[in-house]
């Protein structure tokens, strides 16, 4: 299994590569050169197989014998740690409507999914090569405490973490600020979260600190992260769906990364219908998506904080499969959008782009009314990002099958 940046300008890699060194060194986002198939008969096996079982499987299809032996096998085993059996279970609200609740892991989000698995099998990669990481984070809250809690106490690993100051829960806060661990350092920046990332990226592509050790990031622009989010999505359309009867999924999302898990999921041959994207008020990718415009504006606080990002990263990564995987048109738009802050999308790109997801934005007043509702009509607390999620699924039309929103949470 080999990839490939979107950009088109570095030299292919394989999953350990991958994963260690987060960004392509031309800036670009690494994707399989071709997409690993599940047979049919393994894509509905996952209903009736452990979660553990699941996401082995598709981990060994996106590494294809990179890592050393038993590295898979230690990623795996993390989801004994989880307090429930089932790990992602599936939870029913209405005869069509479920919640995948995502927030079982060590820090309650669902960064522990795939941040869990990643710290081992960075490690025993790290071990068999004899290097040691720098490994850098930016967070509105989730991925940063899910961080510190998966590479607290790494021998081969320095974990550094940038959040917004005052703009991540108090809890997260405390999950990332008072853990005794001697290789994670946790920084506050004057800004949003989109500065935190822009910090990521310059030191990513810093060739002087390159040259000085092995550095990375465990944000979902690493492809080990969305590997990590795949087997939840096998697994849920496993349950409720079929080849004729495909799932529509429902995702709250921030960086997209969690979305573009979902679609990487359908590529893979999972029963993943349509893809909703539901954001907040910091709405760039509904406005892409809706209008053709992709613009970046100043992130404003809400609620549902872990979605305040108006660049969201992963969008390259589609942008880069729905046009055919046209690596200089997808290196053109996003310098264009780096440089003057937006960027239009050629129509035939924006109508292949609408073909493969949409998107919806969600005020703050109508979140709280969804919160609201689901404890009056469920009996479930449920947080503003899952809110967020909920309300946009209530206003979709009714669909041919099953829709699943994400608990994040």
């Amino acid at each position: 299994m080999r990839y490939q940046s979107t950009r088109g300008g570095a030299p292919h890699a394989d999953f350990a590569d991958a994963l260690l060194r987060g960004i392509a060194p031309d800036g670009g986002l690494y994707l399989p050169t071709a997409w690993p198939q599940l047979s049919p008969a393994e894509a509905a096996g996952a209903a009736s197989r452990p979660y553990a079982d699941t996401a082995r499987q598709v981990l060994e299809l996106f590494d294809g014998g990179a890592l050393p032996a038993g590295a898979i096998e230690a990623a795996v085993a993390r989801y004994a740690g989880f307090h429930h059996a089932a790990v992602a279970p599936l939870v029913q609200l209405e005869p069509d409507l479920w919640m995948l609740e995502l927030f079982w892991g060590p820090t309650a989000a669902f960064k522990d999914l795939a941040m869990q698995m990643m710290a081992p099998l960075a490690d025993a990669a790290l071990k068999a090569r004899g290097e040691r990481l720098l490994l850098l984070t930016a967070t509105s809250g989730d991925t940063g405490a899910a961080a510190v809690r998966a590479f607290a106490g790494s021998e081969r690993i320095s974990l550094v973490v940038f959040h917004p100051e005052g703009r991540v829960s108090p809890v997260q806060r405390r999950q990332m600020t008072t853990v005794e661990a001697d290789n994670v350092l946790n920084l506050a920046v004057r800004g949003d979260f989109d500065d935190c990332q822009a910090l990521v990226k310059g030191l990513l592509s810093d060739e002087t600190l390159r040259a000085a050790g092995q550095v990375s990031s465990v944000n979902s622009i690493n492809w080990g992260r969305l590997a990590g989010q795949v087997p939840y999505y096998v697994t849920a359309a496993a349950a409720l769906g079929s080849a004729g009867r495909p799932v529509r999924f429902v995702v709250p999302t921030g960086n997209f990364g969690d979305a573009f898990a979902g679609w990487a999921a359908r590529k893979l041959g999972a029963p993943v219908g349509e893809l909703v994207a539901a954001v907040n008020r910091n709405d760039a990718l509904a406005r892409a998506l809706n209008e053709g415009r992709y613009r970046r504006t100043r992130a404003v606080p809400t609620a549902s904080v872990s979605m305040d990002v108006q660049a969201p990263s992963n969008f390259e990564r589609l942008v880069f499969e729905a046009s055919g995987r046209d690596a200089d048109l997808t290196r053109e738009l996003f310098a264009t959008f780096a440089g003057e802050g937006s960027v239009d999308l050629p129509q035939n790109l924006l109508s292949a782009l609408r073909r493969e997801v949409s998107a919806v934005s969600i005020g703050e007043e109508r979140t709280a009314m969804e919160i609201d509702h689901a404890w009056r009509a469920y009996g479930k607390v449920i947080c503003p990002h899952t809110a967020v999620a909920l309300a946009a699924a209530r206003d979709l039309p009714a669909a041919d099958g099953p829709t699943v929103i994400l608990a994040t949470a």
